[in-house]
């Protein structure tokens, strides 16, 4: 099992290391991501292959979706970050004027790299990525460890554990996290 992962953001040059994440066993490949991304017309259509369409049209068309964990050479993990508009109502507050919020939605691991502390490297990453890229907040959706739904979007512990704030729910599961960054 890796120490530590490499991370690329998914691009049209990372694309084909994406779909093969996502397509291979155990992979999200009923979702693609596009769950919390999808405009209203999407969602008449969301079916894999609909969706897969979805968010390769996106990462062709050069918008942020995410970033890419690698395992020597091999794309074994991914993790849901873009900016907060990019996506639907995810039940956070406001958006003040001037502020750059980005949202972490989602994350998964392929099953044989699981239970090696990988989740929080993928929110490390995260919030480096948006630091990068100038977001003044990093926003999150976590569940508690023991909910039975929803556990993709990560546990509050470990966001807790990396400096996340709740700022309030989102539903009755997931609990609104937030991470200052400038």
């Amino acid at each position: 099992m890796p120490d530590k992962l490499a991370f690329k953001p998914v691009t049209r040059s990372t694309a084909k290391d994406f779909e093969a994440l996502f397509a291979g066993p155990g992979g999200p490949k009923p979702c693609w991501c596009m769950t919390w991304r999808a405009t209203p017309e999407e969602i008449k259509d969301n079916q894999g292959p609909a969706r897969r369409q979805q968010i390769l049209g996106r990462i062709e068309d050069g918008v942020p979706v995410g970033l890419l964990g690698y395992a020597d050479g091999e794309p074994v993990a991914w993790v849901s970050i873009a900016p907060r508009d990019s996506f639907r109502n995810l039940g956070g507050p406001d958006q003040q004027a001037g502020e750059a919020i980005w949202s972490l939605t989602c994350m998964y691991v392929r099953r044989q790299f699981r239970g090696e502390g990988l989740g929080r490297q993928l929110i490390a990453a995260a919030i480096a990525h948006a630091r990068k890229r100038k977001a003044d907040i990093l926003e999150a959706y976590p569940v508690a460890p023991s909910s039975p739904s929803y556990r993709f979007m990560g546990f509050v512990p470990a966001f807790e554990g990396l400096g996340f704030v709740e700022v309030g729910k989102a539903g009755t599961r997931r609990h609104v996290m937030r991470l200052t960054l400038s």
